[in-house]
């Protein structure tokens, strides 16, 4: 017997009477969206508010987050808006539509089901615009006053040369620790920091107290009090003295501190200052490293000032064995060589008047060649620790580093660094020579350079070593690219590589 198969039949729309597969609201699909409308109470347009300064979106109420085009949480912040709205419908879609970056506009194409008369399920597809305003965000707002602050930083250094700052700076700048400050201010003997959050400046002083030997105390100052909320609104300050020891300076140890350091000579010379305070005897090559615990223990003090440096030719060398260790000697650099020199002063050519010292610069030095150095035996000392010496301890001449030629060395130095954004009170020579002492301690002092980002500067060709004179250079292999992006990708340069 043949079987038969149970066909539905079509039924009639009962609004146009179009023939329709048989569904529980028995009207065809236009007759349907003619008088059922899912997106009824969702908004089709909205504002989006958009900080031009930090190129952030307000998260409401108050939390601004980095969002880029067509991203992921830009998507769901614009769905937040509408989130109320959606609760009676069921999402499922939801994607940009392209718009002109510059159109201040932004589209989204929604696509959304719900279920209508009898249990039929409408599924429809629409636009929401946005609208991007702009509004300063409250981060910016402060940058912008340079007044509004709740914490602040001083750095100071009782010193007349900024060597230890301009090593600081790179620093910072390596580590990205000033995209949080408010304003940065220099000032003759330091630097102020000024942040907007107390948690802020506190990371800072962690940090210096990890990169400079320094010690910190802090303050704060009450501005306002609600007495019906009992909330608290301070002002913190942050004082961070560091040592007052920097590169090539001579000091004049304690008894008891260079005892503790393996018997060294109480005249030392200070080769580096990074988180320690690196010393070298000149006599002995015997080195030490002191943190800033050890230095506020046992306080010492420079023995002269970079101005008071003097230029001495070498007459003769000798190069020494290293002498014998004595009775808890600590260790000796492998970096520097001993040698016995007679040197002149070249204010005093026309004289027979020579100078006998133990320097530690034995090799680079050679007959003939100038010397930065200072002058123990013509001038007074004041120093506690150096006044109740043995005379016959104390050295006549306290040689500090190689002279080179410094226009040439500006001339061929095809490499440069970046700098602070900082309000100045006033620059004068003094400091652009202080700045090129620097930029030489970089290119003598490889353990420096690994802590510093250096760049090649392209405007400087790179010369040919036919002309050298003997000067460390830092190579290329060490440069870094200075990168430059165009702010705006449809312009300027960027209009060149659309094209």
């Amino acid at each position: 017997l043949p079987v038969l198969l149970s066909v539905p039949c079509p039924s009639l729309c009962c609004q146009c009477g179009v023939p329709i597969p048989p569904n529980p609201a028995n009207m065809c699909v236009g007759c349907l969206r003619a008088q059922v409308d899912i997106t009824e109470g969702i908004p089709k347009q909205g504002t989006v508010h958009f900080c031009k300064q930090c190129e952030r979106y307000l998260q409401p109420p108050g939390t601004w987050i980095q969002c880029t085009l067509e991203s992921r949480e830009l998507l769901a912040l614009c769905l937040k808006k509408i989130k109320a709205s959606l609760s009676k419908v069921r999402l499922i879609d939801a994607g940009f539509i392209w718009t002109e970056p510059h159109s201040k506009r932004l589209k989204l194409k929604l696509t959304v089901q719900k279920e209508v008369i009898n249990g039929a399920v409408l599924q429809q597809v629409f636009v929401v615009e946005y609208v991007v305003q702009s509004q300063m965000c409250e981060d910016c707002h402060r940058i912008e006053a340079k007044d509004f602050w709740k914490a602040v930083v001083q750095v100071r250094q009782k010193t007349v040369h900024k060597k230890t700052f301009f090593y600081l700076e790179q620093l910072i700048l390596k580590h990205r620790l000033h995209q949080n400050t408010l304003r940065i201010k220099e000032i003759h003997d330091g630097l102020d920091f000024y942040y907007s959050s107390k948690q802020y400046a506190q990371k800072m002083v962690d940090f210096l107290h990890c990169t400079v030997p320094s010690r910190s105390k802090s303050s704060q100052r009450l501005i306002s009090h609600d007495i019906h909320s009992n909330v608290y609104n301070y002002k913190s300050t942050f004082s961070v003295e560091i040592v007052p020891i920097c590169k090539d300076n001579v000091v004049c140890l304690s008894p008891k501190l260079a005892q503790s350091l393996g018997n060294m000579s109480q005249i030392c010379v200070c080769i580096r200052v990074t988180s320690t305070i690196h010393l070298i005897d000149p006599r002995t090559l015997q080195i030490a490293e002191i943190d800033g615990n050890t230095y506020w223990r046992h306080p010492f003090n420079s023995l002269f000032h970079p101005k008071q440096l003097e230029e001495f030719i070498i007459m003769d060398i000798n190069r020494v064995q290293e002498k014998k260790k004595g009775a808890g000697a600590g260790a000796r650099s492998n970096k520097h060589t001993l040698a016995e020199a007679w040197v002149r002063k070249t204010s005093e050519l026309d004289t027979d008047h020579q100078y006998f010292c133990c320097t530690h610069l034995g090799h680079i030095l050679n007959p003939g060649d100038l010397v930065l150095g200072f002058d123990l035996a013509n001038c007074n000392l004041n120093d506690e620790f150096a006044n109740k010496m043995n005379p016959q301890h104390i050295p006549d001449v306290v040689l500090i580093k190689k002279s080179y030629d410094r226009s040439r060395r500006q001339r061929r130095r095809n490499w440069k660094l970046k700098e602070l954004e900082r309000d100045r009170e006033g620059t004068d020579t003094d400091d652009e020579r202080q700045y090129q002492d620097f930029l030489e301690d970089l290119e003598e002092d490889e353990t420096i350079r690994k802590n510093v980002n250096i760049y090649r500067n392209a405007d400087i060709p790179v010369e040919s070593d036919t002309d050298d004179d003997g000067a460390p250079r830092i190579s290329l292999a060490e440069m870094l690219e200075d990168l430059h992006i165009s702010e705006d990708a449809t312009g300027g340069e960027g209009a060149e590589m659309l094209t």
